[in-house]
């Protein structure tokens, strides 16, 4: 994987890349609702839904987001995919990612992944979406986690998983921060930190 795409100066269009955790986004996800609500949006596919190989899902956030042309590009993951998208963002800086929402990201431990993430605040702006009802990472891990990164942080409540089991269709609030995101991109000129 060689993502090193130099920016346009000024790109016709930013893309939104979606990245589903463990298991995929189901149809009535609401990564697969926000896919429709995007023109334009794209969707990372992963051979393995169901094995969380760090390595190889970075790998394929990064192969999809460099297939989109140089960028500028915004991110909407969640949970395993969230920690695929920083690995991928780490490893590959050239890939042309402005920002990132990580909705109800995965305790990186429990894959041991932890070293495989950003130990420092992130070159792009990011927003992490938490619940105090999580069972794959508790707000307090969550909140630790985006303080490291200087991630803007948002904590739903009790919201569980923010997925289909926690009554989680249609999530206007992603919708709102990507095409909010989307917006800021193609109004003004970008690039990527070096």
């Amino acid at each position: 994987m060689n993502a090193i795409h130099a920016p346009a100066r000024h790109p016709a269009k930013s893309r939104l890349v979606i990245v589903p955790g463990l298991h995929g986004s189901g149809p009535a996800h609401w990564q697969s609702w926000l896919n429709g609500q995007i023109a334009g949006s794209v969707r990372v596919e992963q051979d393995f839904w169901s094995v969380p190989d760090i390595e190889r899902w970075a790998d394929r956030v990064a192969e999809t987001v460099d297939a989109q042309g140089p960028g500028p590009h915004v991110i909407v993951a969640h949970s395993f995919g969230c920690l695929a998208s920083l690995h991928a963002a780490a490893r590959y800086p050239g890939l042309g990612i402005a920002q990132m929402l990580l909705v109800a990201p995965a305790e990186p431990t429990r894959f041991n992944a932890a070293n495989a993430l950003p130990q420092a605040p992130l070159p792009m702006p990011t927003c992490l979406v938490a619940s105090d009802s999580d069972p794959w990472m508790s707000a307090t891990q969550a909140l630790a986690w985006a303080r490291l990164w200087s991630s803007d942080w948002i904590n739903l409540g009790d919201a569980g998983h923010i997925n289909v089991e926690s009554g989680f269709g249609p999530f206007p609030l992603a919708r709102e921060w990507a095409a909010g995101a989307l917006n800021r991109l193609d109004t003004r000129p970008w690039r990527v930190a070096a």
